[in-house]
């Protein structure tokens, strides 16, 4: 998993030029930045990285969180780009997107 870059624009910014320093994700203020990308969200977009639940419940039990709590949260990462929801059968498997950040302002 390659490292993100994540920019901070004001939703009526206008779109910068794409680049190679352009933000794969964009944040509207640095404290929803701060608020996503806090240090416990970072370690559970690694450990669903490193461990490859395959369904909340499991990664519950990894975490000790109730579902859904880690149900809120994923689906706030997500909205985001940050994770993928796989809805299986029965279950949704939560597939990291991105684990390391490089993070750009002003």
């Amino acid at each position: 998993m390659k490292r993100c870059v994540v920019g901070i624009r004001h939703p009526s910014a206008p779109e910068q030029i794409p680049g190679k320093e352009t933000p794969t994700f964009w944040f509207p203020s640095m404290a929803t930045m701060a608020a996503v990308l806090s240090e416990d969200n970072q370690a559970l977009l690694r450990l669903i990285r490193d461990q490859r639940p395959k369904s909340l419940t499991e990664l519950a039990e990894l975490t000790g969180r109730q579902v859904p709590n880690l149900s809120r949260t994923l689906r706030m990462m997500e909205g985001y780009g940050l994770v993928e929801l796989k809805k299986n059968v029965r279950e949704i498997e939560p597939i990291a997107q991105a684990t390391s950040f490089k993070i750009l302002i002003g």
